[in-house]
């Protein structure tokens, strides 16, 4: 990427001849973006009785706890379909290359649907099901602002953002199961994910370190255990034969050891499959949502840090992830034989495991002010309910009383005041910082977040002017000139000086809303009184260059003052022929 930027202060040139040092220090980087949380945010659903979604609550009908102690509300926004739909881009300014009148300008879209397929954890014939039922539901084009992709867990079946329906369905053809390492049905002696860890982890029953004679006597009172035994004598050796005890031991310990190996690497995959595709989907404006389709699947203890990140993540980027159990309706009720089971207790132990699933799937979609679809059959119906983002959707925010930067987690709950009879769906809890966030940090969080917004701000008035020169069949020189008024900049007096910093940043979307480039500018002014009322009749001006293809473009410049904390954020539209 090349990237040419100059800064002029539109100044009188005895003006700045007359100062002994710099009055504007700049600093330039790429324009790149992290996620850190600082304001603690839970978005909430309301349902009424027929589960839909409930728009006319206000402030004052919410309660918020954090650890059983009450906290004072300082964010509320109600986020609607409706808004989101209309805070597209705006074109603002002029450009010496615009089309001709009556052509329109290109927008960004306003809403991403990812369709994410658990195929590690799906069997086959649940994942044909729902490949079956986003085939369907794409069988009608989407809108000229609607965008969706297709992501899998294993990440071998892809598409990005698009609204090329025949792209999207021929992904979706090529999605294959995953095979699995273990077959808990055919293997043996096999162990899922849930038994090891319970056996291994939890009951410390099967620890590698305990000894054939410590393993052995825990048969007697560990029912899971010794049910786990039973069904191992069956493809390996009885334990009344005198010289199968060490060899049946060795064997169900490897089983053990493979069930917690493949089990972890599963579930790090799948969290950290869809931690990426929230942070990609991070970039983009608009209303943004996942629909998960998954049989969920268990994560032991090691797992509660990177599940909160994913909540965190989502949340700041505004990122709804709605759930669909491809399990169709089910009570729970596994027969003892479903995998060959003889035993009860290891059908009690599937039917445990497929619970938690289950809850995980729930625990997606509450944290982020998703939708949970469960216990029905109706998978076609169920995908075209979830691509709809809740027509309501309430954002509460927090500052937490005398918050530990300890990394320790924090409980939540959500009522309603008065009794309602109204369904919360909210996040459970978060995870405290391990350190304070500094104003600076503050800083470039505000302007992330009104980067990859689509609302305009004026609170610093500016104008955009782009223009472009094609260079060759497949280069062009993209510039955008930003005039910045400081009429209304607010500016601090330390000594003869009066200070303010500047961030400036100059992002260019593609026709996808996929952030292409960018440059972050930050102007450290300290003016001298008449330099500083010349800034204030010119303004000022940042002239930025990008060599990008011919293609439509959507621009957007933001601003933001250090002194004030006023925001300004412009679209404009290009199209390079």
């Amino acid at each position: 990427m090349k990237a040419r930027i100059a800064i002029v202060c539109l100044l009188s040139g005895a003006a700045w001849a007359q100062q002994n040092q710099p009055e504007v220090v700049t600093h330039e980087a790429p324009a790149t973006f992290s996620s850190r949380v600082n304001l603690v945010s839970v978005p909430v659903v309301i349902r009424d009785r027929d589960g839909r979604s409930v728009g006319s609550l206000k402030q004052e009908d919410f309660q918020l706890f954090d650890k059983a102690k009450l906290q004072v509300i300082t964010k509320f926004t109600i986020e609607t379909t409706a808004s989101i739909a209309e805070s597209g881009s705006r074109p603002a300014g002029a450009s010496e290359t615009s089309p001709p009148p009556g052509a329109p300008k290109p927008e960004l879209p306003s809403r991403y649907v990812a369709y994410f397929f658990d195929d590690v954890h799906m069997k086959a014939g649940d994942l044909l099901q729902a490949r079956q039922a986003a085939l369907q539901q794409l069988e009608q084009p989407l809108d000229s602002r609607g965008r969706a992709g297709i992501f899998t867990t294993s990440g071998r079946t892809t598409q990005d953002f698009t609204n090329d329906m025949a792209k999207l369905r021929a992904t979706l053809n090529r999605i294959q199961p995953w095979a699995p390492a273990i077959n808990p049905e055919t293997d043996c002696p096999s162990m899922t994910y849930y038994v090891a860890d319970v056996l291994v982890n939890q009951n410390r029953t099967l620890s590698p370190v305990s000894t054939d004679a410590q393993i052995l006597s825990n048969l007697n009172s560990d029912q899971l255990l010794n049910a786990v035994f039973a069904e191992a004598q069956n493809c390996v050796c009885k334990l009344t034969d005198p010289n199968c005890p060490p060899l049946l031991i060795a064997k169900v310990k490897q089983a053990a050891q493979l069930a917690l190996a493949y089990g972890m690497n599963e579930a790090i995959t799948s969290l950290y499959t869809l931690q990426d595709l929230i942070k990609s989907m991070s970039v983009l404006p608009g209303s943004r949502t996942i629909v998960m389709a998954s049989p969920g699947f268990v994560m032991t203890a090691e797992h509660r840090v990177n599940e909160n990140d994913i909540f965190d993540k989502a949340i700041r980027a505004g990122v709804t992830i709605n759930t669909l159990d491809i399990r169709g309706l089910y009570t729970g009720g596994i027969d003892a034989s479903d995998r060959g089971h003889s035993s009860a207790v290891l059908a009690q132990a599937d039917r445990a495991e497929a619970s938690l699933g289950s809850d995980l799937l729930a625990e997606f979609a509450a944290a982020t002010g998703g939708t949970f679809f469960h216990n029905d059959n109706g998978i076609a119906d169920g995908l075209q309910q979830l691509a709809s983002r809740p027509e309501y959707v309430y954002v509460l925010g927090f500052s937490p009383d005398n918050l530990k930067f300890d990394g320790s987690y924090h409980k939540l709950k959500v009522t309603l005041k008065n009794g309602m009879s109204l369904t919360v769906e909210a996040r459970r809890g978060y995870w405290a910082p391990n350190h304070a966030i500094d104003p600076a940090e503050e800083a470039r969080e505000e302007v992330q977040d009104a980067v990859f917004s689509q609302d305009e701000r004026m609170d610093i008035p500016v104008k955009l002017h782009t223009e472009f020169f094609k260079q060759s069949e497949a280069k062009a020189e993209l510039t955008v000139e930003t005039r910045v008024d400081l009429k209304n900049v607010k500016f601090r007096k330390a000594d003869d000086r009066n200070r303010d910093t500047l961030i400036v940043v100059t992002g260019l979307f593609d026709q996808n809303g996929r952030y292409v480039k960018g440059t972050e500018r930050t102007m450290d002014m300290q003016l001298r009184d008449q330099t500083l009322e010349s800034a204030r009749n010119l303004g000022m001006m940042v002239k930025e260059s990008f060599d990008v293809p011919p293609g439509a473009y959507v621009v957007r410049v933001v601003v933001r003052d250090s002194e004030g904390r006023a925001m300004a954020a412009q679209n404009e539209g290009v199209e390079i022929p």
